[in-house]
């Protein structure tokens, strides 16, 4: 018997009433060694929630250990270290979060994710096993370069390295930090700074033994490098393609991921919080015919999908926490009912509530109808609504389960005393 995608969401929807429904989702990850936790957008308080309770059901029940985020590795390590106990213990969430200054900071400076790193420490205190927290993105030159010097500087001064740490970074800074400059500067000097960063990221990699595990400080250099590589990569290719751009971005990610997973040891079981967009299979998206892979891609090829298992986030409408351009101040945006004919719009039209799907050999084919399937980023306006933000996709392929909020509200951002411009 087949179902049109309308019927299938009718006869497979499993009602989302309680965090007890979340525990369908948690048996049907089995054994799976690696969970993406997606979302719709970065500043809506229900997904940021419902993330959180899903980790701590797979902390408690399941033995994971990581979290991946997608956010700087220098500001996701002020998190680590204080739910490791490795910082300040005068210090609370708050405070800690102060390190995420680099806009869009509400992203991860918000109360839902305080709320979460506390649980996180106290969960830490009790646990033999700790549970890190760490940022896998790619937008942290300066402050990854500025953290390799600071190491080896305190480390081991007389150290090759720090030679090669101090040039790669003095190659950065005729453009005072601001990776636009330096990507403007790239469509004229195709080899600025490549050499001095490839060279840094190998000799690290073979003098490994020459850094102390104490506090995860080698696991920290060699990300911090990683980072120093790939994001001259990155913004070298940001002005020129943008589909190598986001390649070289989310293939960034999936390397952080399997650094954290090297370090932690290869059964580590790690859960990764990122938009839609990263940990739906591209292949299930017209992505894939723009020539762009995403995370949720690389991670299925490269572990098997049998070990890996993504959950989708979605609303029909609420408010959310955007900016209406680049490097402004956010503010609350309603987000109007779905688009007609979308794949949030058909799961409000079978029924207003909140519900949740797991996608499995059974019903799978029955959701790979092509849909539009709503993402929101930082920037946002409601008004381009009906021309853009959905990307075509087969949501039963996209993803191994998809939780759906009927209706949602804006996160709680916290303030930033400090911000640095980025792009």
């Amino acid at each position: 018997m087949g179902f049109t995608l309308e019927e299938a969401v009718k006869n497979y929807a499993i009602p989302y009433e309680s965090d007890d429904d979340l525990g369908s989702i948690v048996e049907a990850i089995g054994e799976a060694k690696v969970v993406l936790l997606g979302e719709a957008s970065h500043g809506t308080s229900e997904f940021y929630k419902v993330r959180a309770k899903l980790s701590k059901l797979l902390i408690e029940q399941k033995g994971f250990s990581a979290i991946a985020v997608e956010g700087d590795w220098p500001s996701s390590q002020q998190v680590n270290q204080y739910i490791k106990g490795y910082a300040d213990e005068t210090a609370d969430a708050r405070d800690v979060l102060q390190a995420f200054s680099r806009w869009p900071t509400w992203m991860w400076a918000n109360e839902e994710i305080a709320e979460f790193i506390d649980w996180l420490k106290m969960h830490n205190t009790t646990s033999n096993e700790k549970v890190g927290f760490y940022g896998v993105d790619i937008y942290s030159l300066w402050e990854s370069m500025e953290e390799i010097i600071r190491y080896l500087t305190e480390s081991n001064p007389a150290g090759a390295n720090l030679k090669l740490a101090k040039k790669a970074f003095s190659c950065f800074e005729p453009f005072n930090g601001m990776p636009e400059h330096y990507a403007i500067s790239t469509a004229h000097f195709s080899q600025v700074c490549i050499d001095e960063v490839s060279e840094l990221l190998m000799s690290i990699r073979s003098h490994k033994d020459h850094y102390e595990d104490k506090m995860e400080a080698d696991l920290n250099m060699k990300v911090n490098a990683l980072v120093a590589k790939n994001a001259e990569e990155y913004y070298r290719a940001m002005l020129q393609d943008n589909a190598q751009s986001w390649n070289i971005r989310d293939e960034h990610m999936v390397e952080a991921i399997n650094e954290v997973r090297k370090h932690n040891g290869e059964d580590t079981k790690i859960i990764i919080w990122e938009h839609n967009t990263h940990i739906g299979d591209a292949r299930a998206t017209t992505m894939k015919d723009e020539g762009m892979l995403n995370v949720g891609q690389l991670l299925r090829e490269q572990y098997g999908e049998q070990n890996v298992f993504a959950v989708g986030l979605g609303t029909n409408r609420g408010t959310v926490i955007a900016a209406s351009e680049w490097d402004t101040p956010f503010m609350k945006i309603d987000v109007p009912p779905a688009r007609e004919h979308s794949w949030e719009h058909l799961l409000h039209k079978t029924g207003a509530f909140d519900k949740l799907f797991i996608f499995n050999e059974e019903n799978r084919k029955y959701f790979n109808g092509w849909t539009g399937h709503r993402a929101i980023g930082v920037i946002y306006d409601p008004e381009y609504e009906a021309f853009g933000n959905y990307v075509p996709s087969q949501v039963g392929s996209r993803y191994d389960a998809f939780i759906f909020i009927d209706q949602t509200t804006a996160l709680n951002p916290i303030v930033v005393k400090k911000s640095i411009n980025t792009i």
